[in-house]
């Protein structure tokens, strides 16, 4: 106990340490940070946050370019059908001795050695091309002068001579990689796979929003929350400063002027927390947005815009459900991969017949004094040729091609398990979604209420001090219950507006929200 003439003098002490944490607590409650110099405020909307984190996202970025790099494999395989055309021009000289006569050209016994000296100009045009059929076929023509010795060209009827050559050859498959189906087998598989990358792409574009929607609606609750924070400091400074005039009037102990003072250094601290949390929460938002190393390195300060709803959306779960299987990215995947498999199997089987071809030759040549008249009779039909025949072959055993078609079967059954699979884990998912959302609605009228029971009874406790009838320790607890009351009620509308988020993440429909559209 306090001796009595020391009262008074430990009194004003108390007083003037109430004096000194009051004065901390205004200011820090003005600012518990102070700001740096290059400190700048900035307001921002969650649909703006939207469209610049999908401008510059690094993720979004990559899988862009991954998509468009199976664009491009759809081209590498249809190209794989279109025609090659080839030239090919050569010039051959041959002086060869003579060991017997050449009718027409020597006499009928050599004397001696004789050059023959042949000097042949050929080009040679060509084209090829592969068909949907399986057909493959490669049209020739080949001119060419040819030209002796006149020492030996007595016997030749044109010196020099252009002979041409035009020839058609058609392999058509009768069996195996017979058909458009089989032999548009991997240009089907490229396009899934360009399909499923676009998949892949939206998934990382909700994914994206989705994250970008989670934390914005948090930066909203930091800041929500400071005003709580502060609110309750407001009040226990209140309740301070009644305190230090009930107790200079002597009419309350000093105890409940230290209870007063140690409440506001604890709401102190409550608004220092908060004030952290606001700019963590900002530099999380900032990093979402993709800014350079240099703006990251500023102070930046947010101003979220947007409020959170508070009505309860009519949701249908079965409705949703069917929603989220129709676009959900996840179900389109493995329907394509299950397509692929498909193909596959189908290719497979193909593969497991003989080989069976028909083949097809046709030809004209000509002979002429010049080149056009090489060509006046190349092309007059009088020289002809042509011929056609089957051809067979078939691997005995053919176990490579058996042990594909079950290994595709396999792959098939597989691809068709994880879309049984896919499908199950999306109904389970937007269960959950829906009922989240209704509970989180639910929590706002609950913890709505119990701000209101908690204000009720924080009034009817300051009633009751005011009167004598109750103290300070039992007015501050109502004052903690009614602050952590609001944190409460805040954080249920926060996560109701995360919970709308995510069942518009997984019913696939964020897009709609923001009239984005993919090209």
């Amino acid at each position: 106990m306090i001796p009595h003439r020391h009262h008074k003098m430990f009194w004003r002490a108390a007083v003037v340490s109430c004096a000194a944490v009051f004065a901390v607590a205004d200011a820090s409650a003005l600012d518990p940070l102070p700001k740096t110099p290059q400190e700048r405020r900035e307001s921002i909307a969650l649909s703006d946050a939207v469209l610049r984190a999908l401008e510059s996202n690094l993720d979004i970025s990559i899988s862009r370019k991954t998509k468009e790099s199976r664009v491009a494999d759809i081209i590498a395989e249809q190209a794989k059908f279109d025609p090659t055309l080839s030239l090919n021009g050569q010039y051959n000289r041959s002086v060869q001795p003579l060991n017997r006569p050449v009718f027409g050209g020597t006499g009928n016994n050599l004397t001696d050695i004789q050059k023959f000296d042949q000097r042949n100009h050929a080009l040679t045009l060509d084209v090829t091309q592969n068909l949907m059929t399986g057909a493959n076929y490669d049209l020739n023509y080949s001119p060419q002068r040819s030209n002796v010795n006149q020492d030996v060209a007595n016997g030749f009827l044109f010196n020099p001579a252009y002979f041409g050559g035009l020839a058609f050859t058609l392999t058509q498959p009768l069996l195996r990689n017979f058909g458009t189906d089989v032999n548009r087998t991997f240009i089907q598989i490229a396009a899934n796979n360009a399909k499923v990358e676009e998949q892949v792409f939206l998934d990382r574009v909700l994914t994206v929003i989705a994250t970008v929607e989670q934390t914005f609606w948090e930066l909203v609750f930091v800041n929500e929350n400071l005003k709580v924070a502060d609110s309750a400091l407001k009040a226990a400074q209140e309740l301070l400063s009644t305190n230090r005039a009930k107790a200079k009037a002597g009419v309350m102990s000093i105890v409940d002027v230290l209870q007063a003072e140690a409440a506001v250094a604890s709401r102190v601290e409550q608004i220092l927390v908060a004030e952290k949390a606001i700019r963590d929460q900002e530099d999380q938002f900032r990093r979402l947005l993709n800014p350079s190393e240099e703006e990251l390195r500023q102070d930046i300060r947010l101003t979220p815009l947007d409020k959170p709803s508070q009505t309860l959306e009519a949701i249908s779960p079965e409705e949703t459900i069917d929603v989220a299987l129709e676009r959900r990215p996840e179900i389109l995947q493995a329907k394509k991969n299950f397509e692929t498999s498909d193909v596959n199997v189908k290719f497979a089987k193909n593969q497991m017949l003989p080989n069976l071809s028909f083949q097809g030759t046709s030809g004209m040549a000509g002979l002429g004094k010049d080149g056009g008249d090489m060509v006046s009779k190349n092309f007059s039909g009088d020289y002809y040729n042509y011929g056609a025949g089957l051809v067979l072959s078939y691997p005995l055993g053919n176990r490579s091609a058996i042990s594909q078609y079950n290994k595709r079967q396999l792959e098939g059954q597989n691809a068709r398990s994880s879309l049984t699979s896919v499908r199950q884990q999306v109904i389970v998912s937007v269960r959950e979604a829906v009922r989240r959302v209704q509970t989180d609605f639910k929590r706002i009228e609950t913890t709505r209420s119990a701000r209101i029971m908690s204000e009720k009874q924080l009034q009817a406790e300051r009633e009751r001090l005011n009167v004598g009838l109750s103290t300070t320790r039992f007015v501050l607890d109502f004052q903690r219950d009614l602050a952590t009351s609001q944190g409460n009620e805040l954080r249920a509308v926060v996560d109701y507006n995360k919970s709308l988020s995510n069942l518009a993440r997984n019913k696939a429909t964020t897009l709609e929200r923001y009239s984005i559209q993919l090209q």
